[in-house]
């Protein structure tokens, strides 16, 4: 009778990488289910992971690379000799070799593509000197594209002789392209099989086909596919000669990627990526540079609080409040903080528009701010009956949510402005500022009406 422990994926690769049977390896692999693969390789230690590598054919080995996330798959490549890299890069699609040799080490990259076939390298070298989030850095350059001059038996006639050549191929669209490589047309698979076989190509491509600029960024990328229902469009550079062809798919997982990274950043994982198979130390040291400026400024919003320590003592029932109108004020905050960074994304809204997102942002404040501060005054005056805590407190929550909202709709643009990354810092300036504005308005508050409060508590 099988454990449960010997049952686990992990611990049957780990017995074919100690057999180095690459077959086997790469049938169990080949076995496994959708996102098993890359769970049972996430689990073996950093030398188990390289002998899979090493042990599987190239294109068995770029298919696994393909499969795991990114951070892990550029840790792998960067552990390789970069013999072996390259010839696993070649068997990749070109903006997956992009992504991988832009992200590991530079030294280590230029290695690679030495070693790598001269016209490829040279290709992803231009590929990867685009940002990724660009359609330029998105693109594939496997694509399909034939003069103006040809007819349909010289396209037909090609895509049979170069069968192999064209096997890794997504082919969807086969492009018309001038004699200076400039795109005049796209071709229907089926309108060229279906086309006697003398007519030429301008005569049954559809002309001057939608396309994006090589520099035409995600967001915008996102929002074409959007709008049309296609599989892919052409990329073309500054003169109009096409260069690549942007998948919808990748279009939708960069934003999927993007969004994750977004989250882990605002949560403090710095890099906005982190994985349980990465260096221990690594780990801890990203967290702990978030939180250790974490601890300075909660110490910062807690002298408040020292400050006016006898104010406090002498109404203790404020306790009871200096968290939920923290609390609220920071949901507020963050709510103007999240449209904000999604407008920035989108390109609704530019870093320099500050006084128009300010009163948009400080009307809904006022209308949401009083709304709050009433509820809260009701609250604090049934509660102890008495009015004038119910109106120090109501009233801080009002001022206090105004801030709020102003700070997190105007953070972002200024993090922008100063080219910081407005998703990574923008939380925790929310979260300091609110706080202290709150600790202050409602002890100060109460400091001025003490006479009327004491007894409340």
């Amino acid at each position: 009778m099988t454990t449960e422990h010997e049952t686990q994926p992990w611990v049957k690769l780990e017995e074919i990488i100690d057999s180095g049977n690459a077959e086997q390896l790469e049938a169990y692999l080949n076995s496994l289910a959708p996102g098993e693969a890359a769970l049972a390789l996430s689990r073996l230690d950093g030398v188990e992971q390289l002998k899979v590598l090493t042990t599987l054919e190239p294109q068995d080995a770029a298919d696994l690379i393909d499969e795991i996330p990114d951070v892990q798959a550029t840790a792998l490549v960067d552990a390789l000799s970069p013999e072996r890299a390259a010839v696993i890069l070649q068997n990749l699609d070109s903006d997956e070799q992009a992504d991988v040799l832009g992200a590991i080490d530079a030294e280590h990259a230029e290695a690679v593509l030495a070693a790598m076939d001269p016209q490829e390298a040279a290709e992803a070298r231009k590929l990867f000197s685009y940002a990724p989030d660009v359609a330029g850095g998105l693109m594939v350059t496997e694509y399909l594209s034939y003069p103006r001059t040809f007819t349909a038996r010289n396209v037909i006639e090609d895509l049979r002789q170069k069968v192999d050549e064209y096997a890794d191929y997504d082919v969807q669209y086969v492009f018309v392209v001038s004699q200076e490589e400039k795109l005049e047309g796209v071709l229907r698979l089926r309108d060229l099989v279906l086309t006697p076989s003398n007519t030429p190509v301008v005569d049954i491509m559809i002309p001057n086909p939608l396309s994006v600029k090589v520099d035409e960024p995600l967001d915008e990328l996102g929002a074409f596919f959007d709008h049309h229902a296609f599989i892919g469009v052409p990329v073309v550079d500054e003169a109009g000669r096409l260069v690549g062809v942007v998948r919808r798919a990748d279009v939708e997982d960069a934003l999927g990627d993007r969004a994750d990274s977004d989250y882990l950043k605002s949560q403090g994982i710095v890099g906005g990526e982190e994985l349980r198979t990465m260096p221990l130390l690594l780990r801890s040291r990203r967290r702990l540079s978030w939180l250790s400026i974490n601890i300075v400024l909660n110490v910062i919003a807690a002298s408040v609080i020292a400050y006016f320590e006898e104010t406090l003592a002498a109404v203790i029932a404020l306790a009871v409040f200096l968290p939920i109108i923290s609390d609220m004020s920071g949901c507020s905050g963050n709510q103007a903080l999240a449209v904000s960074v999604r407008e920035l994304a989108l390109g609704f809204i530019r870093p320099n528009e500050l006084l128009r997102v300010w009163l948009k942002e400080i009307s809904v404040g006022l209308i949401n701010g009083v709304a709050l501060g009433i509820l809260i005054a009701l609250t604090a005056w049934v509660w102890k009956g008495n009015a004038y805590l119910g109106l120090v407190v109501g009233t801080a929550l009002a001022l206090n949510t105004m801030i709020a909202v102003s700070i997190g709709g105007l953070v972002p643009l200024v993090l922008k402005l100063v080219k910081q990354d407005p998703a990574l810092a923008s939380g925790p300036i929310l979260t300091t500022v609110t706080d202290m504005c709150g600790f202050f308005f409602v002890l100060s508050f109460a400091q001025l009406m003490l006479p009327w409060l004491v007894g409340t508590s």
